[in-house]
């Protein structure tokens, strides 16, 4: 935490679907939870017409609106976190490192509009560093290939069991219930709930259109997990390197 300037805030970022709690100003939060000592990857998505804008992390563990402090710009790194800016695809991530219980604290994603007196976009998030989330999932990142099938097993605490579970998309917005069979314009997605502490999302027939990020929803709080789904040709190349490999 470096600097410390003074913002007027525009809440303009995506709503999502399902969205976390409800601010005092009407504003919504995501809730995620993470686990100590390990890295959690957020995406922060922005309109197409601020791919040349700056981009930053901020944080203030008291949850205040009018300061904040920037932890790092985009495509920069200071201390234990990143932040990456994927312009093509509109849309930074943010990577947090060696997480503690003092990281606990409301955080926000901004892109920066102009000067100091003027109104950023930002969109706010609480995060919770525990030594056992509440909700989690064994790898952020999940790649097939087009065509193929992939599996999510996210997981949750016992207080969260009665709680409804989603399987969600950042950028579309779109949800997929426990229990329901979702036949999009992309794959379709199933969720098997095991009634104990996790539930599985499968995906069949992917396409490339499926690629991006996706979170597990259990009540209001948000696991986030980045699908990369590759061509047909990428996949027969890599099935015949490892064929010439083994002979």
């Amino acid at each position: 935490m470096t600097l410390l300037r003074l913002f007027m805030f525009n809440f303009s970022f995506l709503t999502f679907l399902h969205p976390g709690i409800e601010c005092e100003n009407g504003s919504v939060s995501r809730l995620l939870t993470a686990q100590t000592g390990g890295s959690l990857i957020i995406p922060c998505y922005y309109n197409r017409k601020y791919t040349d804008h700056k981009k930053y992390w901020c944080f203030d563990a008291g949850s205040a609106y009018n300061y904040c402090s920037i932890l790092a710009y985009a495509n920069e790194t200071k201390g234990k976190v990143s932040v990456i800016d994927h312009p093509d695809q509109s849309f930074f991530t943010v990577t947090m490192r060696n997480l503690q219980y003092e990281d606990t604290g409301t955080y926000w994603c901004v892109v920066e509009i102009g000067g100091i007196f003027q109104l950023d976009e930002k969109e706010q998030l609480h995060l919770t560093v525990q030594s056992a989330p509440d909700v989690s999932v064994v790898s952020s990142s999940v790649s097939g290939h087009e065509g193929g099938d992939i599996s999510v097993q996210c997981f949750y605490s016992s207080g969260y069991k009665d709680k409804l579970k989603q399987w969600c998309r950042y950028e579309d917005q779109s949800c997929y219930t426990v229990g329901r069979t979702n036949t999009s314009q992309n794959s379709s997605v199933q969720i098997s709930d095991d009634g104990r502490r996790s539930f599985t999302v499968p995906m069949t027939g992917l396409r490339l259109t499926d690629s991006g990020w996706y979170f597990c929803s259990v009540g209001d709080l948000q696991a986030p997990v980045q699908l990369n789904v590759s061509g047909k040709t990428q996949s027969l190349i890599r099935s015949s390197q490892c064929f010439l490999l083994d002979h």
